[in-house]
């Protein structure tokens, strides 16, 4: 019998869209879903929905749930990780700190000064469970959907022996975007795309054979589609691809955006456009908001929503249980699948099946977009090591060549400001000390 394992299940989000996903599989009727997460409270939420969706499904699942994942571990075939590392008690300082130094961060969750602090709270963790689960499950498939993505999934590889491959939505939903943009069938739209998770290409876009890159320079004239995404076009028309992560999140990749007022203003827009501070201001209300909706759902107030997601969490799943291949785009080891990219964090196509994930080899990205990607690499790297070896200057390291810090700051700026978000979370670190 299927038995799923959702690491951090009171992120009541992902857990409750990913379940409702698997309930819709076609022939997996039965299973148990095991839930963990360290706050009893948003446990017991999680659990209670979890067994809503199972009845309303009519499908025979069990729900079991523990603060201990020892108990819960043994037996698991898929292990979902959606941990949240001491995020509430550190969102402030993941913003406002940095931006006492000119570090201007939309999202600040995966790069940057707070992707860098978030990867220094949540690694310990996140390869802890990897350890038990080498231990009590060695045979699973590890699912990660926890940020920063790139960081705990090469580390992952690096120092452990699950096989595990890290899931985001932006490959999937940029693709649905772009033929939106272009005005024609998704279904007909014909693409390639690889790169690092956020910062993938889509080096081939065509339809019907045509080339639709040119269709798209001439559209993003168009104020109704620019105002859309207005830093991801002004990359597609300089670099020559469109790249998967939304607008404002990207512009924190990128020196290009955020290190003057005037280039915030011109190519900013509100809320995920690039709005400043937009998750720092915002989240703890989101998450107060997501208890309260749980609790609506579970009382009937709202009703439940059944429908299946694009995640690609389910359709692993169903490859793998129903023996159903499937086409996914994963976060893997770049194992030679990008020729011109270093060891790291990859994201390409990988066929799934009774055998797992196979990522399939990609070649060789045109270079000015394998440069973007190889910068965030090396700091990739720098965190790995970071968090293996207890090297606190190696963190130190790579917020200094990260590319939106080191477009605002000085290196002695950027060790101060180091130093000064270490002091504020110093509490959530001592594992390096």
């Amino acid at each position: 019998m299927t038995k799923i394992t959702f690491m951090g299940a009171g992120s009541t989000v992902f857990a409750r869209q990913l379940m409702t996903d698997i309930l819709h599989i076609d022939g997996l009727n039965e299973g148990t879903f095991a839930l963990v997460d360290i706050d009893a409270s948003r446990l017991e939420l999680a659990h209670q929905i979890a067994e809503k969706l199972v009845k309303h499904s009519g499908r025979n699942w069990k729900v079991e749930s523990s603060t201990q994942r020892r108990d819960i571990l043994p037996g698991t075939n898929f292990l979902i990780n959606t941990i949240e590392v001491a995020g509430m008690a550190n969102v402030r300082h993941d913003f406002d700190i940095p931006m006492k130094y000119g570090v201007d961060q939309c999202i600040g969750d995966t790069i940057g000064p707070g992707g860098i602090f978030k990867a220094l709270r949540t690694g310990p963790a996140w390869l802890d469970i990897l350890h038990d689960a080498e231990e009590l499950c060695p045979n699973a498939l590890v699912l990660n959907y926890t940020n920063p993505m790139s960081i705990l999934t090469f580390a992952a590889s690096l120092a452990t022996k699950m096989q595990t491959v890290g899931l985001c939505h932006s490959v999937q939903g940029s693709s649905r975007q772009l033929a939106g943009y272009l005005d024609v069938p998704y279904e007909e739209l014909e693409w390639r795309c690889a790169g690092i998770n956020h910062n993938a290409w889509f080096t081939v876009l065509r339809h019907n054979g045509e080339d639709m890159y040119p269709r798209l320079r001439e559209r993003m004239k168009q104020s109704e589609i620019y105002e859309k995404d207005p830093v991801r076009l002004e990359i597609m028309l300089h670099f020559g691809a469109f790249v998967t992560e939304s607008s404002g999140h990207f512009s924190e990749y990128v020196p290009y955006f955020r290190k003057r007022p005037e280039l915030i203003e011109k190519y900013c827009r509100p809320g995920y456009l690039g709005e400043t501070g937009f998750y720092a201001n915002n989240w703890p209300t989101w998450r107060a908001n997501n208890e309260q909706y749980i609790k609506d759902l579970l009382d009937d107030s709202k009703e439940l929503p059944f429908k299946r997601s694009h995640e690609y969490g389910s359709d692993i799943v169903e490859a793998v249980t129903q023996h159903r291949s499937k086409v996914i785009y994963g976060n893997v080891r770049n194992a030679g699948l990008i020729d011109n990219l270093p060891d790291g964090c990859v994201e390409v196509a990988c066929l799934v099946d009774r055998n797992g994930i196979q990522p399939t080899h990609f070649g060789k990205l045109p270079e000015q977009l394998a440069a973007m990607n190889k910068a965030h690499m090396s700091v990739h790297s720098l965190m790995c090591e970071a968090l293996l070896k207890r090297d606190k200057q190696a963190a130190r390291y790579a917020l200094m060549i990260d590319p939106l810090t080191a477009a605002v700051c000085s290196p002695a700026e950027i060790s101060s400001l180091f130093d000064e978000m270490w002091e504020a979370e110093r509490e959530y670190l001592q594992f390096f000390e």
